[in-house]
């Protein structure tokens, strides 16, 4: 099931005078190597005086560098992006076979190219005992990370911190609590420890709220949710660099969308720059939003008699809800859709144990991109079904004789 969201990032500084800004650099566009594909994107700053270059760090992370003209009792920053959620899946990967299991090490000269996410920067008395206490056993290398990150995401737990910067290892230890990024950045010490190139990654998490409760594991959020978050990469040789995410104790999904991606957390920061003294008042919000969705049916309520419905009258059903959007992809888009909800239904088919809840969706989402195409192509699906009326439609036996 394909879902497309647009994504609103405000951030607002109110100031009780006119300041100078010095130039401000801007780290919240999309990073290159962001899995998630991003169909749009904008940045829209005031005041509306300004000049803006757009750029690359060190490390490839875009980043948009603002001088300002005129002084200026606010600054805003709004971001908008429209984002393809479909599932991606985190284990899609493959690893060179002397990085398959752990421990490993890294030939010469990528070692000497990753040396900036191999740097430890911290090697305090918890941070040590922690590390010393992780087994050296040779194990593999996926089944290693999914145990570090999930330890890590059930012994700390999680709180929303406002105040700027990172908590040492040290004090998120022995309090027991921090931050998305403290234990992010956590997470990364423990690693570098552990002889594994680690980054630091601040990004948006997209979480959408499920049309049904799991029969099993978190339910997630009760509604659509957006906001800044951070997690942590660590370099596996063939794969590349792998999302972990120590807040969930989960590998980075479609909802992890990265905008920077630096060996240290303080490159990260989404703003940076000066002003003149003053008092400043701040306020941001994230709204995210459902643009498009795979036409799905919920789970019905028993308690009602279904409502029967003809082949003829569902493809109109469906004309008069995406007709116009799906026509404005195309037949060669749409027919790509139908294609990848077919490969859901694969899926399902495949689970063991099977969902026959989410079996039936999946069937009507295929069938409802048929019957999308099918209008797009001119044809009725109802006359079609027509040639199977008699029986088979070479033999015309029922069962078939062929």
């Amino acid at each position: 099931m394909a879902i497309r969201v647009a994504v609103n990032h405000k951030s607002l500084y109110q100031y009780d005078r006119l300041v100078n800004l010095s130039p401000h650099v801007f780290r919240l566009r999309p990073a290159v190597h962001c899995r998630t594909p991003i169909e749009a994107y904008s940045l829209k700053i005031e005041p509306e005086h300004h000049f803006i270059n757009w750029q690359q760090d060190p490390f490839g992370n875009y980043q948009a560098r603002v001088v300002f003209l005129e002084p200026t009792s606010i600054l805003s920053i709004e971001v908008d992006l429209v984002a393809d959620m479909t599932v991606i899946n985190p284990f899609d990967f493959f690893l060179e076979p002397s990085a398959e299991h752990y421990p490993f090490s890294y030939e010469a000269q990528l070692e000497r190219e990753l040396a900036p996410f191999l740097e430890i920067k911290e090697n305090g008395p918890l941070l040590t005992a922690l590390v010393a206490n992780i087994p050296r056993t040779q194990k593999k290398l996926i089944d290693f990370l999914v145990d570090t990150n999930r330890t890590l995401s059930e012994n700390i737990k999680h709180t929303i911190r406002m105040e700027p910067g990172i908590q040492s290892c040290e004090e998120t230890l022995e309090k027991q609590i921090g931050s998305c990024r403290d234990t992010g950045w956590l997470l990364i010490q423990i690693l570098r420890h552990l002889g594994l190139a680690a980054r630091f990654v601040s990004g948006y998490l997209v979480q959408l709220a499920a049309d049904q409760k799991p029969t099993d594991g978190s339910a997630g959020p009760p509604q659509d949710c957006a906001d800044l978050h951070a997690w942590c990469e660590v370099y596996a040789p063939g794969a590349g660099w792998v999302g972990l995410d120590p807040t969930s104790g989960l590998f980075a999904g479609e909802g992890h969308i990265p905008l920077a991606c630096v060996p240290d957390p303080v490159s990260a920061a989404p703003v940076t720059g000066y002003r003149d003294p003053c008092e400043t008042e701040f306020t941001y919000s994230n709204t995210v939003q459902r643009i498009h969705e795979t036409p799905h049916v919920t789970k019905p309520d028993r308690k009602e008699k279904l409502k029967k419905i003809t082949i003829e009258a569902f493809q109109k059903q469906i004309e008069d809800i995406y007709y116009t959007r799906d026509a404005e992809r195309g037949v060669p888009l749409t027919f790509t859709w139908f294609v990848e909800e077919v490969g859901e239904l694969a899926k399902e088919i495949r689970k063991q144990p099977q969902d026959v809840e989410r079996l039936r969706e999946e069937f009507a989402d295929v069938f409802a991109w048929l019957a999308t195409l099918a209008s797009l192509l001119g044809i009725s699906l109802e006359d079609a079904a027509q040639i199977y009326a008699e029986g088979c439609p070479k033999c015309k036996d029922t069962p078939c004789q062929c």
